[in-house]
């Protein structure tokens, strides 16, 4: 399908921008409240199965998995969203759902019933809600936002996911200490019920998408085809797949190698995730900044080696606590910076150059590879981890992430200056030829 012949968005975007516009302030505010939310759950559901349930290695890194599984499904439940009429209602059923498989935990404690197979359940489920909502956020986004605001609206965007990662862990860590780890989820499920209830309050005209006689498995198919020949979400794909895969490693594993090798409290290691994290929401408002200076495509590459680098830095961590917090804060932050920088563009960048008819089939896809590599990089990290040892396995996942900015250097993404250069017409390569003398 050629990117020029959609034309048809599937609900009007406002003309207004971000200034007034209240449609994609109350969708800002229902996405900041659920993020901190997840950060709390982040932080708690390993918690339960390290400290309650005395959890391996390998059974941490399958909680991780199972998180990421149900996007290997995505490239189906993308095609299945982009022939759904509402999308908001898709938004607002994954919130409930996510509040009431969360629920299930904190009553399971209170009647002392809390399984690792509860809680792997309890993983996946959530895990799908995720899918769900991901895959109808694109359409729903363009609908809140004209092109010309996509920057500044994924940077305020990216601004609530880091500043719920300053919060959110610091908060959770508070909570867990407090309440234990279990009866912390409670606050993610409360926020996904705000969350249904904000957005299931936006007032959007919702247009039933073109009639088509294309089976689901032809809409994967064409999803896959975008993806895969369009040069910037080629490129955009190779790079995000590569350092997901790699980070994940190092996520599957950090909580265990914080509370068991380094011996931090879970107070702790709230605080420090939460003071990491402070780069992310550096980034988040520095990356439009830094693209006006040297070019979206720029602040991307150097983003997306930035942020995989300091994770080999975490291994190194020795000595006395405060040793071991400096270290781990400084890493983190290095690491938030660079991952804003690489997603507050990339997203805007994709967000640009996805027909307006195939934006779920565009998701489900890039979802299915770049998300769906990550349960993979979780079970390796736990396979490493239990061969080589937490340390070792920290340093592959921060050099092997690296190699990510690769993809964008080889591609037309490096050429990209403004958003404009990568209207869904052409190649960002060709535009600036034909712009030459």
């Amino acid at each position: 399908m050629s990117a020029t012949t959609a034309t048809t968005a599937t609900v009007a975007a406002p003309a207004e921008g971000l200034r007034g516009n209240r449609r994609f302030r109350t969708f800002w505010i229902a996405e900041s409240i659920s993020q901190v939310g997840d950060r709390v759950t982040e932080l708690a559901l390993p918690l339960i199965a390290v400290t309650v349930l005395a959890a391996t290695p390998r059974q941490v890194s399958v909680l991780t998995a199972l998180i990421w599984a149900p996007y290997l499904l995505g490239m189906v439940v993308g095609a299945w969203v982009d022939r759904r009429t509402h999308k908001r209602r898709l938004l607002v059923v994954a919130d409930l759902v996510r509040a009431g498989v969360l629920l299930s935990l904190p009553v399971a404690y209170l009647l002392d019933a809390v399984t690792l197979t509860h809680l792997w359940v309890v993983a996946l489920l959530t895990g799908a809600g995720a899918v769900l909502a991901g895959l109808a956020h694109p359409s729903f986004f363009v609908a809140l936002v004209p092109p010309s605001a996509y920057l500044a609206a994924t940077s305020r965007l990216s601004l609530s996911r880091a500043g719920s990662s300053v919060a959110g862990p610091a908060v959770g860590g508070a909570l867990v200490q407090a309440l234990t780890a279990p009866v912390a989820v409670l606050v993610d499920a409360v926020s996904f019920l705000v969350s249904a209830l904000l957005v299931g309050r936006i007032r959007v005209t919702e247009v039933a998408p073109p009639p088509t006689r294309s089976s689901t498995l032809a809409l994967v198919r064409d999803g896959f085809r975008l993806v895969l020949r369009h040069p910037v979400l080629r490129a955009a794909l190779g790079c995000t797949t590569t350092v997901n895969f790699f980070t994940m490693m190092a996520s599957a594993l950090s909580v265990l190698y914080a509370s068991r090798e380094l011996r931090l409290s879970a107070g702790t290691i709230g605080f420090v995730l939460g003071i990491g994290a402070a780069g992310a929401l550096a980034g988040a408002a520095l990356a439009p900044r830094v693209s006006r200076a040297i070019g979206v495509g720029r602040t991307a590459i150097v983003g997306a080696a930035l942020f995989p680098a300091p994770m080999a830095l975490t291994a190194l961590a020795a000595g006395p606590t405060w040793a071991k917090v400096t270290l781990l804060a400084g890493a983190g932050l290095l690491s938030g910076i660079g991952v804003m920088l690489m997603d507050v563009n990339l997203n805007a960048l994709l967000a640009r150059v996805t027909p307006d008819d195939a934006r779920g089939r565009r998701a489900g896809a890039y979802a299915a590879i770049n998300y769906g590599v990550r349960p993979v990089g979780a079970l390796v990290g736990g396979a490493l981890g239990t061969v080589l040892g937490l340390r070792p396995t920290l340093v592959v996942a921060g050099v092997g992430g690296m190699l990510a900015a690769l993809w964008l250097v080889a591609s037309p993404v490096r050429h990209v200056a403004t958003i404009d250069d990568a209207a869904p017409d052409q190649p960002p390569a060709e535009r600036s030829s034909a712009r030459r003398p």
